[in-house]
């Protein structure tokens, strides 16, 4: 009766304290994170240079990892599934993360699955098993993630002058899932891009299993161009030396560079013609 009592004192359910801590380091954590966005003086002075986009934005997340104990290497043990688009792209990832943890296999995968935006909570945006983590666990990868880079050693391979001490929001958290599928052993990553996609922090990974391009259209024009053709370049910018690729019927402009910047890199590319309808 005695150690009944005992472990349930620190059980969460018998002491809600508990509840409160935990919900006290995940905002902690939170508010890290969200110092990480940049301010408008930062947005304007970037907007200014008219370098919008950061093209070392992939030498650089691999600089990040290797400050925190990874390797270009380890990206290809997460046998990662690469999805850009302008719209679907995140229903896409979510479909194949829901598909992959069906697959018929002697024993069930472990599917991590990185998005954005969220909903109510940044935890949201880093799932295992179609599950966003736990605030406990969201809060032990930040903290672990958030004391690597602010260690003195190893020191930061900058590759610019201007490259951050801590990436940015978007890219923490792109550092962060890494940790995170490593951490916990996924068997295959589900990554979607943020913006674009040649220049984008998730394209750092080499040897995606498979790319997706999901429909395309007009988006992000200051960043990526004001016409179809130059979106999907840095769209079709994801896909790899001979990886497949596949995408949906596009725009004739938008699938000439789509297959043009396939065949620069030998990569067999499939377009997944509409399911019939009914």
């Amino acid at each position: 009766m005695e150690t009944s009592a005992r472990c349930c004192k620190h059980s969460q359910e018998c002491n809600p304290s508990s509840e409160e801590a935990i919900n006290a380091a995940y905002y902690a954590a939170i508010d890290k994170l969200n110092k990480r966005q940049s301010s408008p003086e930062a947005i304007q002075k970037i907007k200014d240079s008219g370098n919008l986009l950061n093209t070392n934005s992939t030498p650089e997340f691999n600089a990040y990892l290797e400050k925190i104990g990874y390797t270009p290497e380890d990206l290809d043990r997460l046998h990662i599934i690469h999805v850009a688009g302008t719209k679907g792209k995140g229903s896409t990832c979510a479909f194949v993360s829901s598909i992959m943890q069906q697959v018929d296999s002697p024993r069930r995968l472990k599917v991590g699955l990185f998005t954005s935006p969220h909903l109510i909570e940044a935890c949201e945006r880093i799932r295992i098993d179609g599950k966003p983590i736990s605030k406990q666990l969201f809060t032990k990868y930040f903290n672990e993630v958030y004391d690597r880079l602010t260690s003195p050693t190893p020191p930061l391979k900058k590759v610019t002058p201007d490259t951050r001490d801590i990436p940015v929001y978007f890219r923490f958290l792109n550092l962060m899932a890494v940790h995170a599928f490593l951490s916990e052993g996924v068997d295959v990553a589900v990554m979607e891009v943020g913006v674009g996609g040649q220049y984008d922090s998730t394209n750092a990974v080499r040897k995606p299993i498979v790319c997706g391009i999901a429909s395309l259209g007009l988006d992000h024009l200051a960043l990526l161009g004001s016409t179809i053709d130059s979106i999907a370049w840095h769209k079709a910018g994801i896909i790899k030396d001979s990886v497949p690729a596949f995408t949906v019927p596009q725009e004739d402009a938008a699938m000439h560079v789509i297959r043009s910047r396939a065949a620069e890199r030998n990569a067999p590319l499939s377009v997944a013609e509409p399911l019939p309808a009914g």
